[in-house]
Order: C-alpha cells, then sequence, then structure tokens
C-alpha cells in the first residue's frame, strides 16, 4: 500500500513540474513578443515623425571672403566687362592640311642598296637636296649606253655630211645617203633617252658611277624617314616625306544643315583642340561639292595667314566658329561665369567692406586679424560663346566699374556653397 502511494505521488509531481515549465517558456515568449511590438512601434513612430518634420531650408548666401593671403594663394584675378564683337557661328571641326603640291613622298625610279643618308626627321631642305644616296650597277650601264650612243652619233654624223656632198654630186647612190641618215636618227634617239634616264635619276651623263643621289622635289621640312643605311630600297616605296608648311590651310567638316550659310570669303576663327586656347584667324576658299561618304559632311577649305601658321603641322585638330553674323555685347571671359544649380554668377569684388568687430574679454590679449576681401555673387543670364568669351546681360545693374572675377571664379563658388563664413 506505501509502495502504491509513493509512486502515486511521484507521478503527480512530474505532472505538476511539466506544467509550470511549460506556463513559464509560455510567459517568457510572451513577453519577448510584446518587447518586439514595442520597438517596431516606436522605430515607426519616430520614421513618421521625422517624415513629419519640415527639412530645414538651406542657409542661401550670396557673398563669401578671403583672406589677403587666401587671395593670393588661390590666384584671383578681376576684370571688366568688355564690348567684344561675338558672332553667329556656325561650329565645326577639322584638321590642318596642305595642298597636294606642298607635300611630297620622295621614293626612287630605281632599286638599290642605301649608301648614305644625309638628313634627320625636321630637318628643313630646299628642292634639288640631296637626301640620301643608294647604289645599283645597272646605272654604269646606263651611262655607258648614253656614251656610246653619243660616239655613234659624232661619227654618224661626219658619215651622213660625206654621204650627202657625194649624194648631191651623184657620186654614190642616193639609197647609201638615206641609209647613213636613218642610222644617225636612231642614234641620236638612243643617245637622248639614255640621257633622259640618266637626267631622272639625278645621275651626271659624264664617267661612270653605281651611286644614285635622292633627291628633295621641293621645299620644305623632312617628315617620316622609311629607310635604313643599308637597306634595300625599292621602286614605289616611300621613303621620306617632305612638307612645306607654308601654305597650310585648314579642312573643315560642315554638315548638310548648315551649308546654306557658307560661302567662299567668310572669316573663321579656330583654336587647337589640344593646345591653348589661342584663337587663330582664317578664310574660306573652296567648298566641296559632294559629301563624304561616312559623316556625310562637306570639306570646306580655309585659309590661314602664313604669320600664324608658323608652328602648325598637318594633322592637328581643329575647332572653328565660321562667322556668320557679327554683333558689339558686353562679354567676359568664359571662366568668370559660373553654374549653381540652375542660375548662372558671376563675382564681384566689394569695395570698402566693413571688417568684423572682434569682441576681448576684460584682459584677454588683443589678436591681430588679417584683413579679408569680399566678394557677391551677382545673377547674370549668359549668351554667345565665342573662343573664349561670353556674352552676359546682368540681372540687376552693377557699377559701370565694378571689379568681376574672371579667374578664380569657381573657387569662390565653392566657397560660398560651403557656407560662405570666415572663421579666425
Amino acid at each position: 500500500m506505501k509502495n502504491i502511494s509513493s509512486s502515486y505521488l511521484t507521478a503527480k509531481s512530474a505532472k505538476e513540474f511539466t506544467q509550470r515549465a511549460q506556463s513559464l517558456i509560455f510567459s517568457r515568449a510572451l513577453r519577448l513578443i510584446f518587447a518586439c511590438l514595442a520597438v517596431i512601434s516606436i522605430a515607426t513612430s519616430c520614421t513618421e515623425k521625422k517624415a513629419e518634420e519640415p527639412q530645414e531650408e538651406e542657409k542661401s548666401t550670396t557673398e563669401v571672403a578671403l583672406t589677403a593671403s587666401q587671395y593670393k594663394t588661390v590666384g584671383i584675378e578681376t576684370g571688366s566687362v568688355e564690348d567684344r564683337n561675338l558672332n553667329k557661328v556656325i561650329k565645326a571641326n577639322g584638321y590642318t592640311t596642305v595642298p597636294p603640291q606642298n607635300s611630297a613622298e620622295v621614293s626612287t625610279l630605281i632599286g638599290g642598296t642605301v649608301k648614305d643618308i644625309f638628313v634627320l626627321e625636321g630637318t628643313y631642305v630646299n628642292k634639288g637636296k640631296v637626301l640620301a644616296t643608294i647604289q645599283n650597277l645597272e646605272v654604269i650601264g646606263m651611262q655607258e649606253d648614253y656614251q656610246s650612243a653619243v660616239a655613234n652619233v659624232e661619227y654618224l654624223q661626219l658619215e651622213y655630211n660625206r654621204q650627202k656632198t657625194l649624194s648631191d654630186e651623184n657620186v654614190n647612190p642616193r639609197k647609201i645617203f638615206q641609209e647613213v641618215k636613218a642610222k644617225l636618227a636612231a642614234e641620236r634617239a638612243r643617245a637622248q633617252a639614255a640621257k633622259n634616264k640618266l637626267e631622272a635619276l639625278h645621275v651626271n651623263t659624264k664617267g661612270t658611277t653605281s651611286v644614285v643621289p635622292i633627291v628633295s622635289p621641293i621645299n620644305g621640312f623632312v617628315g617620316k624617314i622609311n629607310i635604313a643605311k643599308g637597306a634595300f630600297a625599292n621602286t614605289g616605296i616611300s621613303l621620306f616625306e617632305v612638307v612645306d608648311n607654308s601654305q597650310m590651310h585648314l579642312d573643315l567638316n560642315v554638315y548638310e544643315k548648315d551649308l546654306g550659310s557658307i560661302s567662299i570669303g567668310q572669316v573663321i576663327d579656330f583654336v587647337l583642340t589640344n593646345q591653348s586656347n589661342k584663337s587663330i584667324k582664317g578664310k574660306i576658299f573652296g567648298i566641296n561639292k559632294s559629301f563624304s561618304n561616312e559623316s556625310k559632311t562637306v570639306a570646306v577649305h580655309a585659309k590661314i595667314d602664313p604669320a600664324d601658321a608658323k608652328g602648325l603641322i598637318p594633322g592637328m585638330y581643329v575647332s572653328a566658329n565660321i562667322n556668320i553674323v557679327n554683333a558689339t555685347v558686353p562679354a567676359l571671359p568664359k571662366d568668370a561665369v559660373v553654374k549653381n544649380a540652375d542660375k548662372y554668377f558671376v563675382f564681384v569684388q566689394e569695395e570698402g567692406h566693413a571688417e568684423e568687430k572682434h569682441e576681448h574679454k576684460e584682459g584677454e590679449k588683443e589678436e591681430t586679424h588679417e584683413e579679408e576681401v569680399h566678394f557677391k555673387a551677382i545673377e547674370v543670364m549668359p549668351g554667345t560663346t565665342d573662343l573664349g568669351f561670353t556674352e552676359v546681360k546682368f540681372v540687376n545693374d552693377i557699377p559701370a566699374n565694378a571689379k568681376i572675377v574672371t579667374k578664380g571664379a569657381f573657387y569662390l563658388l565653392s566657397a560660398m556653397k560651403g557656407g560662405g563664413e570666415h572663421t579666425h
């Protein structure tokens, strides 16, 4: 009986223990769920609150100040509005080139081994200057043929004179005279042909030599050299390039829609795409009558003044403005105009700006503060930009003698957008 009672109590205790454990686990799970819901609620509330909060408007400022040392370091430069002739223009790209008669590919009429080279790339040469020599033994045979033909001509000329006299006196048959006359004509032709060959090779008809000079056909600068000493120079292959830059001009690519506004005699302004912004002038002298196959543009040719063509070489890329309508407008260097958001500004240096007063506590050492230069952003409406200058119209009037920043305006814009405040 005691055993049965003990077993019953043990089973009851185990069941109670299991129920308590389950209750504890359930209680903890509920607490965890409530905690998560609370966090989510707080986060949502914060997000909504943040969304409802109006965004603070950015402080807008139109002034900026630099210390004298900053002014010097940045390299600020000022100027004034200028009246400049800015044009309604057609923009075109192209490159520098020379006429065909001012460019030569030097080759040889007879193959041979390169003996000597007398020039370097970039050397200026006159027409007829020997650039190199090649060696070919066939030339000796040409000279021998010429000299042989000349000797035969001399002999046949004497025979011709003798036979003519005999024929006139009816001593010899006229047939003999005609044969001598034919032989003389044939030898003269052979001598002339041999002479023409030697002159084409620039070889002297007297003496014997195997050396053939390669001469420049024009005045100009030696370009690429395609031979080396000891190499074999083939006929029809370019050995040297010689270019005369004195007649430099431009080939500009103009689209069909702009052709109606282009005419011979129009003035153009162009700059070298990959070099300085120095403007160079030219004048249109020719317009092609056919389209380029790929770009569907028409080539327009413009002369360059020889004084301005110095230093230019063929193949330089250019950006050009073909001037259509000329007008005098107020303008500034294009770097003076900066864009902030959707507006354009220039900076004007403010004169006589009051220096800030700095209060110091009693007994505090007075500090020296560096002098400041103040600038104010003035809104403008830009117009035509023509090779370095931009037409400007001021939204509000400014003094006629206002000092406008022409260099360093972008730095001032960055400083202004950063707050425009100067700390001491």
